[in-house]
């Protein structure tokens, strides 16, 4: 038994080897990678749509509507992202069904990945939104004296999202491991299927989360730029 999909080293040359992580986390990249070019290689505008297409547009749509009630009026500025976030953690997660597999996201590198992504997109859309010097400003709020607090808080939420989703991930992975060796088959099926509806849950926090943080880099200087009547695009002038 192992604590992490890390563990399994599939081949080394050295310093430098292939695990279970690596392997799974490509092979799932190159899944949502083929299939959205088969689905949308020939979308269709009628009445009559292929089912494919019927469920892309239902993830779509979904993706969109939950980004716009999060409080972003512009969704389709951060679909691609977001939806990407979502589809890639869900399917890593519903993968767990298939026996030998073991999720990517119980790895805390592949956590971390992610969760640095998000540390990256939300000061990139907030500079976007307002300019540099408008983003960079949000730091000072309510008074300069909160810039270390702040800087802090962009940092440890960072570490919050990776740990939270590797500890769910990992421990429902265990948990079933465990009860594997110990219990008939029923009850370990009923703790799988369990472990499913959790990792989809987590998917939609995690997904949930990088859109909170995204709109509150952004919605604050609309804001701002709503009460002194100036664009906040001014800033890149």
């Amino acid at each position: 038994m192992h604590l992490s999909p890390d563990q399994v080293v599939l081949w080394q040359n050295g310093v430098v080897k292939l695990n279970s992580t690596i392997i799974t986390t490509w092979g799932l990249m190159l899944i949502l990678t083929i299939c959205s070019w088969l689905i949308t290689r020939k979308l269709s505008t009628s009445i009559k749509i292929s089912p494919w297409q019927n469920l892309l547009e239902i993830i779509v749509v979904s993706v969109k509507q939950q980004i716009q009630e999060v409080g972003l009026a512009e969704p389709a500025k951060y679909l691609t992202f977001l939806g990407t976030l979502f589809l890639f953690i869900a399917l890593s997660n519903l993968c767990t069904l298939l026996p030998f597999y073991e999720p990517p996201t119980g790895s805390l590198s592949t956590t971390a990945a992610l969760a640095i992504s998000v540390f990256v997109a939300v000061p990139v859309f907030g500079v976007l939104e307002s300019g540099v010097r408008g983003y960079l400003r949000t730091y000072l709020e309510p008074t300069w004296l909160m810039l270390p607090f702040n800087i802090i808080s962009e940092l440890t939420r960072t570490l919050a999202l990776a740990v939270r989703l590797f500890g769910n991930i990992m421990s429902g992975s265990m948990i079933v491991a465990i009860l594997l060796t110990i219990t008939p088959l029923i009850f370990p099926i009923f703790m799988t299927l369990l472990g499913l509806l959790t990792g989809m849950v987590q998917a939609y926090i995690f997904s949930i989360l990088a859109t909170v943080y995204i709109a509150a880099a952004t919605e604050t200087q609309k804001e701002r730029a709503g009460e002194s009547g100036a664009s906040p695009y001014q800033h890149f002038n």
